[in-house]
């Protein structure tokens, strides 16, 4: 019995932790990309460049440093949570004096060799800090008003100026994520209600504050969001990009048009294919088959990483992987709903699959740490 007991209290060491890898996320994570890089290259109209081959050695790098994360011990990332979070913090604050402008908003910071998005760090930094926080934390204060009103605060703050960027959906994606995990973590549901019910009123006070002096968004989301519950009111203007999403997705039927057959992106009637709409090229190419086929996989990645926070007793490792789990499952769900017209359109990518630098070796990180979490907990 004490050999068990002892057993159990065990994590692996050294060249051993290669075993302890969870292969299965790693080849899922590996499928996804790749089907990206068939996208990529059909959108480029049968070429490598200018993205697939970008994106391939963005995802081998970060391939790479996902490795390397996992094989760091659990702890370490519980202990510099705090610390990733306010660099993050500080990146998001210096985007205000050195950010680019592009497209008429102000997000990425030039490094010389890549242009760094600090929104995109945030999302990881934002589930790190919260994890050990709750970890930190005793489990018989998580619902006592003061220490609900921390995470609230840590919550906020990115809020707010990733949404004076602007940047809408990654304001809204940073502020679901952190009440998913205050949920995960046990926080008394009457507080949820009374978040509900805040809501409720901001956005409220966001339609009549349209026209005003003191209008809460800029005019080309109060139009994205009257695009998205009337696309037909103006399907030349506002309404046409997302019409003709709608139109790409129809034809492409059960089976799809064929690899490098889709007329909608061949003849550019659809913006950013290359990113925000590329589902819809998918769709179009690979039709129903394809699409629902890229959906099970993002599923499967789901449930490898609930099955192992599930099995997981590190409070950190588990509420870490959970936490990541839930910002993979809002990327793509909120990707997928926006090109479909189920929500308005706020420049979300697909994970693994858009073009992007930055939002693809963050997201390789933070599956890093899934890994690490999953190498490192108690046997």
């Amino acid at each position: 019995m004490s050999y068990l007991v002892n057993n159990l209290k065990t994590v692996p060491t050294g060249l051993s932790k290669v075993l302890y890898l969870n292969w299965a996320l790693l080849l899922l994570i590996t499928a996804v990309a790749s089907y990206g890089f068939l996208m990529l290259f059909s959108v480029a109209g049968g070429d490598v460049d200018p993205w697939a081959s970008a994106q391939a050695k963005r995802f081998g790098v970060g391939f790479v440093a996902m490795l390397i994360i996992a094989f760091v011990p659990i702890w370490f990332w519980r202990n510099v949570a705090a610390v990733f979070y306010l660099i993050a913090l500080a990146l998001l604050f210096g985007v205000e004096f050195f950010g680019e402008i592009n497209m008429g908003a102000q997000r990425w910071i030039d490094l010389g060799f890549m242009r760094l998005q600090p929104s995109e760090l945030m999302k990881i930094a934002l589930v790190m800090v919260l994890a050990a926080y709750y970890d930190w934390l005793e489990p018989g204060k998580v619902s006592h008003p003061l220490w609900v009103l921390v995470p609230l605060l840590i919550i906020s703050v990115p809020m707010l100026l990733v949404l004076k960027q602007p940047d809408l959906g990654t304001a809204l994606l940073l502020g679901l994520g952190g009440v998913i995990l205050m949920f995960l973590a046990g926080v008394n549901l009457i507080y949820f209600g009374v978040v509900i019910v805040a809501a409720a009123g901001l956005i409220s006070v966001v339609i009549f504050s349209r026209g005003t002096t003191w209008q809460l968004l800029k005019d080309y989301q109060y139009r994205r969001i009257d695009t998205f519950l009337d696309p037909a009111s103006d399907p030349l203007g506002a309404g046409y990009h997302i019409t003709q999403s709608k139109i790409a997705l129809g034809s492409g039927g059960w089976n799809g048009r064929g690899f490098m057959q889709g007329t909608q992106s061949r003849l550019n009637f659809l913006p950013e294919n290359q990113t925000d709409f590329i589902f819809t090229t998918l769709a179009e190419e690979l039709g129903f088959v394809g699409g629902l086929t890229l959906m099970g996989l993002y599923a499967l990645i789901i449930a490898f990483c609930v099955a192992s926070a599930i099995t997981n007793r590190d409070r950190f490792g588990s509420l870490l992987t959970l936490g990541i789990a839930a910002t993979f499952f809002l990327f793509f769900a909120v990707n997928m709903s926006m090109v479909m017209g189920m929500a308005p359109v706020v420049g979300v990518p697909l994970p693994l699959v858009s073009y992007g630098g930055t939002a693809m070796i963050v997201l390789l990180i933070a599956f890093g740490m899934v890994q690490s979490a999953h190498v490192h907990k108690p046997r």
